[in-house]
């Protein structure tokens, strides 16, 4: 299979420091490419992987003194992503979910691992909406806890 996986940008994959996500991704990543898949990694160009790398900014964001706003990395980095998608046949996101309204018509190629928490009001409300979160609701009508 093709395989985007969409890694957040705070951190390099994987992380030089702190980063259980981008640890989790990078682990993720090296394991499809082991299993013979074609894997594309977005993430920051500093990243180390046996993918195919798609820098989407030059350095892990938090090491970066000139970086006040994240949010322009990532907007640039879902740009590129969606002129890319036809390439893929599955789209992993670890964004937590800034990537829903754009990616609403591609839901049956994506997949979303959400690594924060899911207990917050915030988040719940942004969840709980069935046009954005189909799933969500599914799982939540039939028992899930979360």
């Amino acid at each position: 299979m093709k395989i985007a996986q969409i890694a957040p940008l705070m951190e390099s994959v994987p992380p030089r420091f702190y980063g259980g996500t981008e640890r989790v991704v990078s682990y993720l990543t090296e394991q499809l490419v082991a299993l013979g898949h074609e894997v594309t990694l977005f993430a920051s160009a500093d990243s180390v992987t046996s993918a195919r790398l798609v820098g989407c900014a030059t350095t892990a964001l938090r090491l970066d003194p000139n970086v006040v706003d994240h949010i322009p990395y990532y907007m640039l980095m879902l740009d590129k992503v969606r002129r890319l998608e036809n390439e893929f046949d599955i789209l992993h996101f670890h964004i937590d979910y800034l990537h829903f309204p754009l990616f609403r018509g591609l839901a049956g190629r994506t997949v979303t691992t959400l690594h924060g928490r899911q207990d917050l009001p915030d988040t719940r409300l942004f969840l709980s909406n069935s046009t954005i979160c189909p799933s969500y609701r599914y799982r939540r009508a039939n028992g899930a806890n979360s």
